[in-house]
């Protein structure tokens, strides 16, 4: 008798157990469910709207190295170092991680660059330092969690002597290729189109 009282203690005491198991399980999960994502900091349109007029001033400046117009490419590289510096960027201040002292080393690096530009006379130099602009821009782009208009990732595998690469940001999916371009001494307009798409730069 004993023995039967004790195997249905055990019964009742494991029926107890699992049903306190899963109802915890269970409130977990529901609480879990109420969770959100966290919210994507926003940036004012403001800021959103001086760094596309910047870009836009990039975009001008890649089409002249397509054209291989020093004239131009100076023009819209003046035009593009005085919108950056109309960024506002203490805006970046309010976040977090050290984003304004990242984002401020990449700016550093685009206008050093871009001003660099202005000093030079041959256009081979000229996108040597395009390219290091473009460089510097793409990861401004991912420490500012950009905004704007999607835009692509280019790359060229032989924008300098054949064998060097260098990339550009552009704001079509299809290639127009600043280091030839249309009036390369060697390969004329035959390679405007070479080059592939390494990323896609857009908002998150």
């Amino acid at each position: 008798m004993k023995n039967i009282l004790l195997f249905i203690l055990v019964i009742i005491l494991a029926f107890a157990g699992y049903y306190w198991y899963s109802s915890g399980n269970k409130k977990s999960s529901e609480n879990e469910a109420k969770l959100e994502p966290f919210a994507l900091k926003k940036h004012s349109e403001a800021f959103n709207g001086a760094v596309s007029a910047a870009m836009n001033a990039y975009f001008d400046m890649a089409d002249a190295f397509v054209e291989a117009d020093t004239a131009k490419v100076k023009e819209h590289n003046r035009r593009f170092i005085q919108l950056l510096d109309s960024i506002p960027m203490d805006e970046l201040k309010n976040d977090t991680a050290h984003i304004y002292d990242m984002a401020l080393n990449s700016l550093t690096g685009i206008k050093s660059n871009a001003e660099s530009v202005l000093n030079m006379t041959d256009i081979q130099e000229m996108r040597k330092d395009f390219s290091m602009v473009s460089e510097n821009l793409y990861p401004f782009f991912r420490v500012i969690n950009y905004e704007g208009e999607i835009m692509y990732w280019q790359n060229c595998p032989m924008a300098f002597d054949d064998d060097k690469e260098a990339n550009w940001i552009s704001r079509t999916k299809e290639v127009f290729n600043p280091y030839l371009g249309k009036k390369h001494p060697k390969y004329r307009a035959t390679m405007l189109h070479c080059g592939m798409v390494k990323d896609t730069i857009k908002a998150q």
